[in-house]
């Protein structure tokens, strides 16, 4: 595994030089933890909604809908949403104002309760994901994928990065550079893999200065597109 410094000069190399790449850094920079205790919970179901209903479709057209999908999930009030019969989700599957996938429209119900479960033991789920360490992003994640719905995979990564959780996202070029670097040997998100991939992450932080979202983007950059 080279230097990150070798890493953010073939990033420089692809994107302009050095001012070309701190250009494309400088709008993706994460909130606090205090910031992010600030974020209402409605917030975190909101944007966990937005991610489910993205994955795998046309994002223009889940983002033309959104005032639609604010008005027909009841502005995403978790307490609300929890304990809605069955009924409430069976007719949201005929409401034009969403994207009708009745799987994603059934996700909601669960991450609201999982929103609540989380606000009850932390006070609320923001100061959970504000609170949770980023040198433990892996761990987070298998917490999104096992107590939340639809969370796994790239899904629950985006959510956090569009939240503004200091985060990475392991975009197929992220992972090529990975592989590249030689923190593992395949594409196969493992246990093994991501433990390396964690521990790959803290090591640059530590010795660049850069925050998980700049080392993830100038990986990719490094390699291809934008994560």
């Amino acid at each position: 595994m080279r230097l990150f410094s070798q890493i953010e000069d073939l990033a420089r190399a692809r994107k302009g030089g050095a001012e070309g790449l701190a250009d494309l850094l400088s709008g993706h920079q994460p909130k606090t933890p205090a910031e992010l205790r600030e974020v209402g919970d409605d917030r975190w179901l909101a944007m966990f909604t937005r991610c489910i209903f993205q994955a795998g479709f046309n994002w223009k057209v889940i983002d033309a809908k959104w005032d639609g999908f604010e008005e027909a999930f009841h502005g995403f009030d978790p307490a609300f949403l929890a304990f809605q019969p069955d009924e409430f989700y069976d007719q949201l599957a005929s409401d034009t104002r969403i994207v009708r996938n009745g799987g994603k429209i059934r996700s909601v119900a669960d991450n609201a309760r999982f929103i609540c479960d989380l606000a009850k033991e932390h006070g609320s789920a923001a100061a959970f994901f504000a609170d949770y360490p980023v040198t433990d992003q892996t761990g987070l994640m298998e917490l999104l994928k096992k107590r939340g719905s639809r969370l796994g995979g790239n899904t629950g990564q985006y959510a956090l990065r569009f939240m503004g959780k200091e985060s990475f996202i392991l975009s197929k070029d992220v992972v090529n550079a990975l592989i590249r670097e030689g923190v593992i040997e395949n594409d196969a998100l493992s246990k093994k893999n991501l433990a390396a991939i964690q521990a790959a992450f803290n090591e640059w932080k530590a010795a660049s200065g850069h925050n998980l979202n700049e080392i993830s983007r100038i990986l990719a950059f490094s390699v291809g597109t934008v994560d």
